[in-house]
């Protein structure tokens, strides 16, 4: 019997990748070539890492390692075809002393298409010889497949988070966005409530901040997400963390000046766009508002 004819169930992952087949992975059959679905179990472990809360690169720094591949295995039961779209679904199935083992599965709806596994090892960048997997990282790919939570939002005031929210607004304003500092930087900071998403290596990835409320209307800005976590649900985690301390405080409506790449993630959220875009900072903003 094969490892892999127990995951025949979507059930069986708490985690899944979706994507849609594009024309260039298909070949002469219509189908997708056999090489591309390595590069799809890839692609998900990817965003495997960003569900686990860890931006891979800081985070492989920070546990003082990185990983690499040690053993890929692909078995097929059926094709996926061009523009079809698919789950790649994965899940820790065993960590060792210096390795980690995943098995990946390939759904279409709840067919099962590809199966396989991938085997890490945990080692020194430098020498890539292996070294064990550290508790943190052990713990939390544990507690992920548990089903417990990733990250933690904390609120409070701008002396208590400052030195966490300070550096990702830096990074994602002033440096990313190229905001002059001048005007990121304001005295509304020391009066409002700030949240801040962790990790589980204390790590902080995403902020924004609760302005206090006018005429019961609140008003929420600073939102700001690294990159590396961008496509989570960090964000959105942050946000419902502000909406509910203005529903305690008894505001009726929450009110933000939403750029406008991001306005479909507040569409998301409940808001509804009210008024015409504006500029702020050279960038393109629409006033969004929702309702408690």
């Amino acid at each position: 019997m094969s490892h892999t004819e127990e995951l025949l169930r979507r059930s069986d992952f708490r985690f899944a990748h979706r994507l849609r087949v594009r024309w260039v992975e298909v070949d002469l059959q219509h189908i997708v070539f056999n090489g591309h679905y390595l590069m799809y179990f890839d692609t998900a472990i990817a965003d495997y890492w960003r569900a686990l809360g860890l931006p891979y690169q800081a985070s492989m720094q920070q546990l003082g390692g990185d990983l690499y591949v040690r053993k890929a295995t692909v078995e097929y039961h059926a094709s996926a075809r061009y523009d079809e779209q698919l789950e790649v679904a994965i899940r820790c199935q065993h960590i060792g002393n210096s390795s980690i083992r995943f098995v990946c599965a390939i759904f279409r709806a709840e067919q099962l298409l590809i199966s396989g596994e991938l085997v890490y090892v945990f080692a020194d960048p430098a020498t890539q010889t292996s070294r064990p997997v550290p508790l943190a990282l052990r713990e939390t790919l544990l507690g992920y497949e548990a089903g417990e939570a990733m990250v933690e939002v904390r609120t409070g005031g701008w002396a208590e988070l400052r030195d966490s929210a300070g550096p990702i607004r830096t990074e994602v304003f002033v440096q990313e966005q190229q905001i002059p500092a001048e005007l990121e930087w304001d005295e509304a900071d020391a009066t409002c409530l700030h949240a801040v998403a962790f990790n589980r290596l204390g790590m902080p990835l995403a902020t924004g901040r609760l302005l206090p409320a006018e005429h019961g209307a609140a008003k929420i800005g600073r939102m700001a997400v690294i990159a590396p976590m961008r496509g989570s649900q960090v964000g959105r985690q942050v946000l419902e963390a502000l909406i509910d301390a203005a529903r305690l405080r008894g505001d009726c409506e929450v009110v933000l000046h939403a750029q406008r790449s991001a306005i479909g993630f507040y569409h998301r959220a409940g808001f509804s766009d009210r008024g015409a875009p504006f500029e702020e900072a050279g960038i393109p903003h629409q006033e969004m508002v929702r309702g408690l």
